[in-house]
């Protein structure tokens, strides 16, 4: 059995919450989402996230929020208990990447009234219709391509 190494632990967490937020993610929803990801269960109460990340359990609270309304964490109670844990879901992040339209169908209608918005017969019109099939054309690979990862893990389809 490996030994579990907590301060690499830790720096892997704020590695990882780094680099999301470099890709836009919120910082603190990051830290929180690196803390569920590493720890053995994946579910911890607010007061324990903050805790271990040496913040306010407000602000894991406040973290967590936002990393529900995205689908990367669940609310469940704690039985016996007024508390609420949250806990990590394992297949989070392709799921939510095509949960309910997408992001990528959001962003091409979006878009869409841009379209409207220069007329089609412009040069701006032409930029914002192949940015429109783009982001068509990532939502309908990236339902495809959560198909095919299901069909790889031997799990039915969402």
């Amino acid at each position: 059995m490996a030994v579990r190494d907590e301060e690499a632990v830790r720096r892997f967490v704020e590695h990882l919450a780094m680099t999301l937020s470099d890709l836009g993610f919120p910082r603190m929803p990051a830290r929180v989402l690196g803390a569920l990801t590493v720890d053995e269960e994946g579910v911890m109460t607010a007061a324990q996230l903050g805790e271990w990340l040496g913040v306010s359990p407000a602000a894991a609270s406040d973290a967590v929020r936002y990393l529900v309304q995205v689908g990367l964490v669940l609310r469940e109670p704690v039985p016996g208990s007024r508390s609420i844990r949250y806990r990590c879901v394992s297949n989070s992040w392709y799921m939510a990447s095509v949960a309910k339209g997408g992001v990528y169908k959001l962003v091409a209608d979006v878009m869409s009234e841009g379209l409207a918005a220069v007329g089609t017969g412009t040069e701006a019109g032409a930029r914002i219709t192949e940015m429109v099939d783009f982001f068509l054309f990532l939502q309908d690979e990236i339902a495809a391509l959560v198909a095919k990862w299901q069909a790889t893990r031997g799990t039915p389809a969402a």
